[in-house]
């Protein structure tokens, strides 16, 4: 088993990575910040807590939300003056970007979360000014934060990610492969071969990496 955890732990590095190389935290004037999964993890880590919405262009209740959401940034900005906890305020469209929504484990939009350092709170209050401000502000101690095993910064966040970008990109590679003249049923005949060959490698590396030790005289 920890050969395992350590396979999985690596895969928390190696899908972090990705990110490392992106651009620094932006710096905004109570603006809220749009971000993606390039430039998430390395916005995130700039030192101060971040109040996180995942929105879908197409949802109506987001869409509403929109200015009052605004009105929170500015709010919290305004009260970095008088506070030594610096909030920043972004939004990440999960209806585009289904990897990091799949990620966070966004069930429906809009959702809202505060990221301070390793620790992940989920809003479940009243969507109004004045309580998603206490909720960045004081009130986020009331909530249990996601434990590290199923947060998006965890094993399973990660693996969850991973999965989603697979199905997008095998998605993705099926059109190509119809637009350049193969049937539809071969190029999915191909991709799922190519899916269960590597699987089962993972399998094996795992099996491998799992096997107990013979024990010394």
């Amino acid at each position: 088993m920890n050969a395992l955890a350590i396979f999985l732990y690596a895969l928390v590095a190696i899908c972090g990575v990705q990110t490392s190389f992106a651009s620094k935290s932006p710096q905004t004037n109570g603006e809220v910040v749009d971000l993606d999964a390039r430039s998430f993890d390395s916005s995130i880590r700039d030192g101060n807590a971040w109040l996180i919405e995942f929105y879908a262009p197409w949802c109506g209740h987001c869409t509403r939300f929109a200015p009052t959401y605004e009105a929170v940034a500015k709010q919290l900005h305004e009260n970095q003056s008088t506070s030594e906890r610096k909030v920043m305020v972004a939004k990440v469209d999960g209806g585009g970007d289904r990897a990091l929504a799949s990620r966070f484990n966004v069930r429906g939009f809009p959702t809202f979360y505060l990221i301070d350092g390793w620790t992940v709170r989920e809003y479940t209050g009243k969507r109004t000014q004045d309580a998603l401000f206490q909720f960045a502000t004081k009130t986020y101690e009331e909530y249990e934060p996601i434990p590290f095993l199923n947060s998006p910064f965890g094993p399973m966040g990660q693996s969850r990610a991973l999965l989603m970008r697979v199905g997008t990109k095998t998605i993705d590679y099926h059109a190509s492969m119809v637009k350049r003249g193969y049937p539809s049923i071969f190029a999915a005949i191909t991709l799922a071969a190519f899916g269960i060959v590597f699987g089962l490698t993972a399998i094996l590396v795992i099996g491998f990496m799992t096997l107990p030790k013979p024990k010394e005289d």
